[in-house]
């Protein structure tokens, strides 16, 4: 499994219940882009629409030798999941208020797949929680690491 690309905020804005993976409908020239690391999860999401799941605003550079056959590097893009899976999904975000955050985007066995998080927002004092507690994670690191020398 070789990771492209992860949406780092998400894990950040988001509380991520249960991921899932999912596969994504892209052209050649798409593909092509993927390998070279030309891809933004940032300020994506993921959509529900007549029983089929779409991922909105990832951001995919056009290929540089693609010339006409690039496509729209933000449009909406189809992904491949289990009907039963896309059900579970829709009445949980109808239900609970939870969203569909794209997590990270990677190859799996010559595949792109795509993971999705099921979360639920975080409000302002859980990111500052978060901050501070990953702050002390790492003065802890550097501490014994120095003691360590």
């Amino acid at each position: 499994m070789k990771t492209i690309a992860q949406n780092k905020k998400a894990r950040h804005d988001y509380f991520v219940e249960e991921t899932y993976e999912a596969g994504i409908e892209l052209c050649g020239t798409e593909v092509k882009s993927l390998r070279a690391g030309r891809v933004n999860l940032k300020d994506s999401w993921c959509s529900i629409v007549d029983g089929e799941i779409f991922v909105n605003g990832m951001h995919i550079s056009p290929y540089e030798q693609g010339n006409i056959f690039n496509r729209d590097p933000m449009r909406v893009r189809k992904l491949l999941m289990h009907k039963k899976e896309i059900l579970k999904l829709y009445g949980t975000v109808k239900q609970t208020g939870y969203s569909l955050i794209p997590i990270s985007l990677y190859f799996k066995d010559s595949k792109v797949k795509l993971q999705v998080g099921l979360c639920k927002g975080k409000k302002l004092y859980d990111k500052r929680a978060d901050m501070a507690e990953r702050s002390a994670k790492r003065d802890m690191e550097r501490a014994i690491k120095e003691q360590r020398r």
